[in-house]
């Protein structure tokens, strides 16, 4: 798919709070909450995807833990297809495939139900934020193990500079969000 902008793109980023040096000194927090606070700017948000995805065959929506399903539950509601989490270790009741992936700083874990999709679903696999991609990427071969296609990541954000949406274009996987922002900004 072409990545088109969002008709809300420089809305929804001009409602989006940055905190500087949080949670250390350096770092540019992209605070996403005055977005949710806001009813306006959340209905443009989510209208953002639906208008995105509406005349897709999408059979599910997957969020990645926490913040991913903030936006991927409504959209899947929009969209009339089913809403599956992607969640940190140990958070799922039920059988689970898991996929570890690299942190600047160490290692982490996601995990999906291993009975989540059926092959050759259709997936739209989201989260709010694509910084170094290697959440997304981990998710991805999540749901490529079960048998589901990806069909397009999706974030409310992409920090560009970090290079996490070029990390999953490179792997193929097709890259929207609505807006970005740059280290400066």
């Amino acid at each position: 798919m072409e990545n088109s902008k969002s008709v809300y793109g420089d809305y929804i980023k001009s409602v989006i709070r940055t905190v500087r040096d949080w949670p250390e000194p350096g770092v540019n927090f992209r605070d996403i909450t005055p977005v949710l606070q806001n009813s306006s700017a959340f209905r443009k948000l989510i209208d953002s995807f639906v208008h995105r995805y509406q005349d897709l065959h999408i059979d599910a929506i997957a969020a990645i833990d926490a913040r991913g399903f903030i936006i991927g539950a409504p959209l899947a509601y929009e969209l009339g297809c089913s809403f599956v989490p992607v969640r940190k270790k140990g958070k799922l009741p039920f059988k689970t495939i898991s996929e570890t992936y690299s942190l600047e700083y160490g290692k982490s874990t996601v995990e999906l139900h291993s009975d989540a999709f059926q092959p050759d679903d259709r997936i739209l696999l989201m989260d709010d934020l694509i910084a170094t991609g290697g959440t997304m990427l981990a998710a991805a071969k999540l749901i490529e193990r079960t048998g589901g296609v990806v069909v397009e990541t999706a974030g409310i954000i992409d920090l560009p500079e970090l290079g996490g949406s070029e990390r999953i274009r490179e792997e193929g996987l097709s890259v929207f969000t609505v807006c970005s922002f740059t280290e400066s900004e």
